[in-house]
């Protein structure tokens, strides 16, 4: 290990957080001080709601009513429809047996739902997904609540899953605490493969068949999809904030070394808790550095732009405050490591066997661009996460990552990275603000200046494309798919049509206050543009035929109106509400949402957070 200097802009951006977030983050550590004093722990229940907590506890039971073990609560979010999560079925068990083994108990403490936006995509129930991370937020908290736990593992992998089960479980930051993931599934039909044959369908040159053949193929098993969308981008995060086991991210589902990562957990679980001299509250792990960590780690990799509204919002549950200003300055100064599919051709099985996270760690490291300093669950800081974990019979052990990488198409050094800056931008004018991801736009494409074409959803969008309506230089301008409006979904069904006009030779360009995600490709696009359409957002004022110039290198965003008629002109009025999936009932949630720049939440905002 070689102590590098901490990058100037990293320590400059780390040091503004610390800062603009010193009130909230002193309230914060005084609350889980207090809850580890003063909170409901077993030793304090009454009889009565003791023995309810260990009624069914089987063998456990003896170990749970004397309270002389720790108790680990399990919180899962299995269910067998989302493929990442089915693996999770077992897990319980085998966490029991484990825990066994070091003299602790475990116990499932709750379910949290796990929806799957790759089978809502396009559908009502794409409206129901980004406050499907308060829920899991929510559930987290009631499954913690009991105060039968000394610890927790939290299971989950998927896109709203981690960053709810975080926020959930930093408001109990006082219990230690590890994620525990399952591992994508192995590789299948390669994803340029897929996305040729989408482009297809979406000009009528490929049937349904051919098309769902090819998802399928693509789409084929237990584990997390294999491009790297907002699921893989989670677990990328996990690693560099130290809240896995070193290397846990990308490890096939059934494989022996994902038991043997499993199994370690419980065990270094059992070694931090609050009775040992190792304690690490999952409080304390989630700093400032870390949530830092997180936001560079984003842009080395080209990860999810989704994380550009769940890290605001985990930084929140902890305290700390952050902004699409810090995350585009780091990502100015963050090389670009990784070119994983949609953004090169590889999957995430492939970088990982490149030299995957220990790899991009250790390189990040050397370059002063991560704090090596953080308190990690793993115990020897963020070094240790340079190594990559194998086994060798029944033992676990770990090794310093390859000193180059094993396939420089897709993972390189931080000496010779794929481009000098991580791919975010922040871009800003009198639309307002928001992010674009440029890691996979090509350079000709950074800028584009066009009229715009104003559509309320995504269907009219396609419809549009369809009748031939969009065959010219373009602007495509989604609104009324902020957080307040329906929920802030996401609109890849409008990447394959806008990616045909782009081979067409058209300069093409979207502007939304809706979403696109970790699947964002190669057409530039302005997302999650705040404030929204809906309560005055300037997107609103936007009419067919007006200029809009959107340059991701110089961080622009606007209308080119005359600033006179613009100040003059009224807002479009929204379509009417929809009903139905049950999208009425997180109608509370859509009308206490802040903006996606906060982390879009109507529970934080209700929560004073």
């Amino acid at each position: 290990m070689i102590e590098t200097a901490i990058h100037s802009t990293l320590a400059a951006v780390t040091e503004r957080i610390v800062r603009r977030s010193a009130p909230t983050r002193r309230a914060y550590l005084d609350l889980i001080a207090r809850e580890r004093e003063n909170g409901v722990d077993r030793p304090v229940m009454s009889c009565a709601n003791l023995a309810h907590g260990f009624a069914a506890a089987g063998e456990d039971k003896a170990a749970i009513r004397s309270g002389k073990a720790m108790n680990i609560g399990v919180v899962t979010a299995y269910n067998d429809m989302l493929s990442a999560h089915q693996p999770y079925a077992r897990y319980p068990e085998a966490i029991k047996l484990y825990a066994r083994e070091v003299g602790i108990t475990a116990q499932v403490a709750g379910g949290v739902p796990a929806m799957c936006d790759g089978v809502t995509q396009g559908m009502a129930g794409m409206e129901l997904s980004l406050f499907s991370r308060d829920t899991i937020a929510l559930s987290t908290a009631v499954a913690l609540s009991h105060g039968m736990f000394e610890g927790a593992l939290l299971l989950g992998i998927c896109d709203k899953i981690v960053p709810g089960l975080l926020i959930g479980a930093l408001r109990f930051g006082h219990l230690p605490m590890i994620m525990v993931p399952a591992g994508p599934m192995p590789s299948g039909l390669a994803n340029r493969e897929k996305q040729r044959v989408r482009a297809l369908y979406a000009q009528g040159k490929a049937s349904r068949e051919e098309l769902l053949e090819a998802e399928s193929a693509s789409y084929h098993g237990a584990g997390t999809c294999t491009f790297f969308g907002t699921a893989n981008s989670n677990q990328m995060m996990m690693e560099v904030m130290g809240l896995h086991l070193p290397g846990a991210a990308f490890v096939n589902p059934g494989a022996r070394l994902r038991s043997a990562l499993t199994r370690a957990t419980v065990h270094r679980l059992a070694a931090i808790g609050w009775k040992g001299d190792n304690y690490r509250p999952l409080g304390l792990c989630v700093d400032e550095k870390a949530i830092v960590n997180a936001a560079v780690g984003l842009m080395a990799t080209a990860g999810s732009t989704n994380h550009a509204i769940h890290l605001p919002a985990i930084a929140r549950a902890a305290g700390i405050i952050i902004d699409w200003e810090d995350m585009d300055q780091l990502s100015q100064a963050t090389p670009l490591l990784a070119r994983i599919y949609p953004n090169g051709a590889g999957d995430v099985n492939q970088f990982e066997a490149a030299g995957g996270m220990a790899f991009v760690i250790r390189e990040l490291l050397g370059a002063g661009l991560l704090h090596g300093d953080i308190l990690t669950v793993a115990g020897g800081g963020l070094w240790d996460y340079g190594r990559s974990p194998s086994l060798t019979g029944d033992t676990l052990a770990w090794s310093a990552a390859p000193a180059k990488s094993r396939d420089e198409t897709l993972l390189r050094g931080a000496a010779a990275p794929f481009a000098p800056d991580g791919g975010m931008r922040l871009v800003t004018g009198n639309l307002g603000r928001a992010i674009v991801k440029t890691s996979a736009v090509a350079e000709s494409l950074l800028t584009i200046e066009a009229p715009v074409r104003v559509f309320t959803d995504q269907e009219a969008v396609q419809a549009a494309f369809v009748a031939g309506e969009l065959d010219r230089d373009v602007v495509v301008a989604v609104r009324f798919q902020g957080p307040r409006a329906n929920g802030m979904p996401e609109l890849h069904n409008l990447t394959p049509p806008l990616g045909v006009l782009l081979d067409r030779g058209f300069r093409v360009a979207l502007v939304t206050d809706g979403r696109m995600s970790g699947a964002s490709g190669k057409v530039p696009a302005a997302i999650h543009l705040t404030p929204e359409s809906l309560g005055g957002g300037p997107i609103g004022k936007l009419r067919d035929g007006d200029v809009v110039r959107l340059c991701a290198r110089t961080g622009e965003l606007s209308a080119k109106v005359d600033p006179n008629e613009w100040r003059a002109r009224a807002h479009a009025g929204p379509p009417p509400g929809a009903a139905g999936t049950g999208r009425e009932l997180f109608a509370f949630m859509r009308l206490g949402a802040d903006g996606p720049e906060q982390g879009a939440s109507a529970m934080l905002v209700a929560a004073g957070l």
